[in-house]
């Protein structure tokens, strides 16, 4: 009898439906959080890419209405391209210096920042030591910023010039 208690779940409890050995509740579909939260991100995922395929084939139909396209040209009349070009377009290129690749070391020493990087105005992430723009070598021109926004906050007030009798 001890062997039939074991394997059902006690009273007003249900294991998760997913059978992953924890329980569930009525509230989350009969499945534990861990599955449920599994489920739920699935869900957003699927809207997610099918929302995306929309607006891709709506915005492809609406330009390819809007701006037909001429044929496409017959293939021999197309230029062959030499190997070599061939092969320099197929090597893969470093990614641009504008990227914003988030990295979780110091652009300047390469130490591992983790949580407590520090994000300079010129967009690169630095340790608590170059942190500082003196410290980094910033290219930011923080001159001209601070102009602009004084410019922005101060605006010229001239008053009417006053008509001579």
């Amino acid at each position: 009898m001890a062997e039939e208690h074991r394997c059902q779940a006690p009273e007003g409890h249900k294991l998760c439906a997913n059978n992953c050995g924890f329980f569930g509740s009525t509230t989350t579909m009969d499945l534990c959080s861990k599955c449920y939260r599994d489920v739920l991100l699935k869900e957003q995922e699927q809207a997610k890419t099918k929302s995306t395929i929309e607006t891709a084939l709506s915005s492809s139909s609406t330009s390819a209405a809007a701006h037909p396209s001429p044929p496409p040209p017959a293939v021999d009349s197309l230029p062959q391209p030499s190997p070599l070009i061939a092969l320099e377009s197929s090597v893969s290129t470093a990614p641009a210096v504008g990227s914003t690749v988030h990295t979780n070391r110091c652009a300047a020493c390469r130490k591992r920042i983790g949580l407590t990087g520090f994000t300079c105005r010129c967009g690169i992430t630095f340790c608590g030591a170059h942190r500082y723009p003196e410290k980094h070598g910033c290219g930011f021109d923080f001159k001209t910023v601070g102009r602009d926004e004084i410019a922005r906050a101060n605006p010229v007030i001239k008053a009417q010039k006053l008509d001579k009798i």
